[in-house]
């Protein structure tokens, strides 16, 4: 079953990309780049730029929903590509902080979620959580889009 599953994935991600990790790379490189609105958005929510991001406050809030739950489904193939086809790997450096990082991840977006939900916390704790995110996704999105974009190809 999980081989039909993953010939499917692939000839999904061919008929758009070079390859799958191709794919998996420009998938990364938008949630990244959703990442880094939800970091803006967020610290506007929490009233520190408000100056530079002058967007009515629903309309913020709404930015950073949206931007999260389209992030988050970004991840997804990237999650399947990682999880199912290439596993956790021990090759380099680069690759053990890419599979440590990767392994993470998910955990961290659920204790995010968590905090979002609950009310009974410091102030300051979703925005620790929120930057932990950010940081593990940063790391994943160096130490596997960018390179990948640097060492193999730039391209589709």
């Amino acid at each position: 079953m999980l081989a039909s599953v993953s010939s499917s994935y692939t000839d999904v991600m061919t008929s758009v990309f070079t390859s799958t990790i191709a794919g998996k790379a420009w998938f990364a490189t938008a949630a990244a780049v959703l990442a880094v609105i939800q970091v803006t958005t967020a610290a506007r929510i929490f009233g520190h730029v408000q100056n530079v991001v002058r967007i009515p406050f629903p309309i913020v809030k709404a930015v950073h929903r949206w931007s999260g739950r389209l992030a988050f489904l970004c991840l997804l193939p990237v999650a399947f590509h990682c999880i199912f086809i290439l596993g956790f790997r021990t090759t380099d450096t680069r690759v053990l902080i890419h599979s440590i990082a990767g392994s993470v991840v998910f955990g961290v977006f659920a204790v995010k979620i968590f905090f979002v939900h609950d009310s009974a916390h410091p102030r300051w704790t979703l925005p620790v959580v929120g930057g932990t995110l950010f940081g593990v996704l940063m790391t994943l999105w160096a130490t596997g889009s960018l390179w990948y974009f640097t060492q193999v190809r730039f391209g589709f």
